[in-house]
């Protein structure tokens, strides 16, 4: 499961609150220093998680303004892009000679190898993204021309990459280890999708590609809904089933069949999860959305080529490893990676 970090000024003595946050920025985001506008004291929370190499902030805080001025040996931090998406107040991000000001239902990326400063000069809640720069950048896009800068979000790419930031995070806490990085994966996808629309280079075949990894995250998250099928799919992304199929054009399997695989992979690990042990199969079934015992009973034989009975009296350390590794007990309506879909 998804490992989250908390930080809260509330557990600390007012008259060290202030002195505290700053501390806090520097550890969570090397070579950051924050300012509090002159202010004694302050409040503030942060919470972050991660999503595979994707890392995910909650910031709630009170007026403060942090900068980067370049100094100092190269950072971890380095090698990602930073993306900042308010849901509560504003965000002005300076860098490279450019001044972007953002709001709720915006975000705005940025580059953390490079000097950089932001001010918050309202009480905010923020949704901070660290995005491996590796998967963002791509041949031939020009990245700092597009730093401090923000997609249009009102429909498209930078849309569904909002909406896939905010469902990552309230997703996670949920999520197995293989969804979380599904997930992240599929964040940093719709990033660079969206990097390509705003430097002018997107087509009819990157409009597939983003519909494609927004079905691919949904599906991950969704695997235990015993309606999650193509014409679910076609509701929810407002899309006719041929779309759907063209989005998927040249993959290994059908969108149906990968759907069925996530699920049975996601049945086999609790099947020999020991936390489980006790859990009726047909209970097992149910949480990943087969709603039919007989017809999860054949496809599990033709996945595995045992009954689930049979392999469930296997040891967990038996199995292969890309099937039985996962960090702890699953929980209702959790779900699991759907690779290759």
């Amino acid at each position: 499961m998804a490992t989250t970090t908390v930080r809260d000024t509330a557990t600390l003595d007012a008259r060290e609150r202030g002195g505290q946050w700053k501390q806090w920025i520097a550890s969570q985001f090397p070579g950051l220093q924050a300012d509090l506008y002159g202010a004694d004291g302050f409040d503030g929370r942060m919470e972050s998680s991660t999503a595979g190499a994707t890392v995910l902030t909650r910031l709630d805080g009170g007026r403060h303004r942090v900068a980067r001025d370049g100094a100092g040996s190269r950072a971890p931090a380095d090698d990602f892009l930073k993306i900042v998406a308010p849901w509560q107040g504003t965000a002005e991000v300076s860098q490279f000679g450019r001044r972007c000001r953002v709001g709720r239902g915006q975000w705005v990326i940025y580059d953390t190898s490079a000097p950089y400063a932001i001010d918050n000069p309202d009480p905010t809640q923020h949704l901070i993204i660290m995005v491996p720069r590796a998967r963002v950048a791509e041949a031939g896009l020009p990245l700092p021309a597009l730093m401090a800068r923000s997609p249009a979000c009102s429909a498209g790419i930078a849309r569904a990459a909002l909406n896939m930031m905010r469902n990552t995070w309230h997703a996670l806490p949920g999520l197995t280890d293989e969804a979380a990085v599904a997930a992240g994966n599929t964040l940093a996808d719709l990033i660079r999708l969206s990097l390509l629309e705003l430097s002018g280079r997107s087509t009819a075949t990157g409009q597939r590609a983003i519909l494609r990894d927004r079905i691919r995250g949904y599906v991950a998250t969704h695997l235990a809904d015993p309606d999650l099928d193509v014409a679910r799919l076609a509701t929810v992304f407002n899309c006719s089933r041929r779309q759907l199929y063209n989005a998927f054009e040249g993959e290994a399997e059908s969108i149906a069949a990968a759907i069925q695989r996530g699920r049975l992979e996601a049945s086999m690990r609790d099947l020999v999860e020991p936390a489980l042990r006790g859990l009726p199969i047909s209970d097992i079934a149910q949480r990943w959305g087969f709603g039919n015992m007989s017809h999860f009973s054949k496809a599990f034989r033709a996945h595995t080529g045992r009954s689930p009975r049979e392999f469930r009296r296997l040891e967990a350390t038996s199995l292969p490893q890309a099937v039985c590794q996962r960090a702890g007990p699953a929980k209702q309506g959790g779900s699991g990676r759907v690779a290759g879909l």
